[in-house]
């Protein structure tokens, strides 16, 4: 159940990672421009970003099998579409198909978590089944690379749609096979900072807000940097193809064990605006590395920013999730989820398309990343308040 939790949460992104991978030979495939090749992740996550607004109540009222058909199918379909070699209006459509799969994974997991696993174990694996977009950002950015070289991007896309689809049927048999628990949500939902909360006070409503505003602005330098450290590495740093894409690897791999961390620190009672803050904090010395890499066009500054990025910006997720399934009660779990979702899709949305317009001017990357830089100083700020108000209110 685990494992299909994480392949969820996981699929639907798995088409933005492996292009953002192979970025160089997309873009001098297709003969676009990097701004061009920033628009995909724009429309990818702004459809996402609609989705979870226009689909929440949606998803409140249907059943799990169908929610999880809806992720893996519409993820096969995209990179089914990114198969075809019809350019980049086709590329266009399968982003966008992308990023409607990507309107469902966290409410009908959520729910999965609150209705069918036992309280103790929530909270944790929550970390664990957020893994699964790092996952995702390590296999596509390690197999898009290592398939393109044979077979094209092309070929590589369609190895991804035959494996969402093969995982959408395996899903559906391990959720259809464990039953819901007899007294789900039992229990008073609680607020981030632990204390009991109605599910329509002003402060819980404050709480959703409040989530997909830190969501929002750090998902901005989240996609920002994601999208692009491949291209940075290949093109400032002289990286071949397959050691760029491997840039986005290591930051996968250490977001795994970053979002298990945090919600094992979640687990243990630690708030969440404090583990916010701290992710702010480190999310921004790794946006300070990436520009100290490229000023002194050093290899080592460019790892230790992958790595700082991999364990701040790509942990926030899992602090969000956490928080909802505290605050939340499951009759509301798919529309909360969804606003929190949409307020990270909408970040995700303007990075890519902002880091694109700033590299393409004459400021290049030492632009888009001191952007970067300012966008999680703003989260730092933000992350300060809500500590600060969970102290007035203790």
């Amino acid at each position: 159940m685990l494992s299909i939790l994480l392949a969820a949460v996981g699929i639907a992104p798995l088409l933005n990672y492996g292009l953002s991978a192979t970025s160089d030979l997309v873009i001098r495939d297709l003969g676009i421009s990097e701004t061009q090749f920033g628009l995909l992740a724009t429309v990818c996550f702004g459809c996402a970003a609609i989705g979870n607004v226009a689909f929440g109540k949606f998803a409140d009222r249907q059943p799990d099998i169908r929610l999880l058909l809806l992720v893996f199918g519409m993820a096969a379909l995209a990179m089914g579409f990114a198969a075809l070699p019809a350019g980049y209006a086709f590329l266009l459509v399968a982003s966008g198909i992308s990023g409607f799969a990507q309107s469902f994974p966290n409410g009908v997991t959520n729910r999965i978590l609150a209705q069918r696993v036992p309280k103790n174990q929530r909270i944790a694996w929550t970390g664990i089944k957020q893994s699964g977009v790092q996952v995702s950002q390590l296999i596509g950015s390690v197999g898009f690379p290592m398939l393109a070289a044979v077979i094209g991007w092309h070929g590589a896309s369609l190895i991804g749609a035959v494996v969402a689809a093969l995982l959408g049927v395996l899903a559906i048999k391990v959720v259809s096979a464990v039953p819901l628990l007899q007294a789900p949500a039992a229990a008073a939902p609680r607020s981030v900072s632990g204390q009991a909360a109605s599910p329509d006070t002003a402060s819980t409503r404050f709480i959703v807000f409040a989530l997909a505003l830190f969501g929002f602005i750090n998902g901005i330098g989240v996609q920002a940097t994601n999208v692009y450290i491949p291209l940075f590495a290949v093109r400032e740093l002289d990286f071949s193809l397959v050691a760029g894409g491997l840039t986005a690897a290591v930051a996968g791999v250490v977001g795994v064990s970053a979002r298990v961390g945090w919600g094992r620190m979640m687990s243990r009672g630690v708030p969440a605006p404090k583990l916010l803050l701290l992710l702010a904090v480190l999310a921004t010395a790794g946006g300070l590395g990436f520009l100290m890499a490229q000023q002194a066009h050093s290899a080592v500054l460019l790892w230790l920013a992958v790595v700082l990025h991999g364990a701040s910006a790509l942990g926030v997720s899992v602090v969000l999730m956490a928080a909802l399934l505290r605050a939340i009660p499951i009759s509301r779990m798919g529309s909360a989820s969804g606003i929190v979702s949409a307020g990270q899709f909408g970040g995700f949305t303007i990075g890519p398309l902002a880091m694109g317009l700033l590299i393409s001017s004459p400021g290049g990357f030492t632009a888009g990343w001191i952007a970067v830089v300012c966008i999680y100083l703003s989260c730092t700020l933000l992350g300060l308040f809500l500590v600060f108000r969970r102290r007035r209110s203790s």
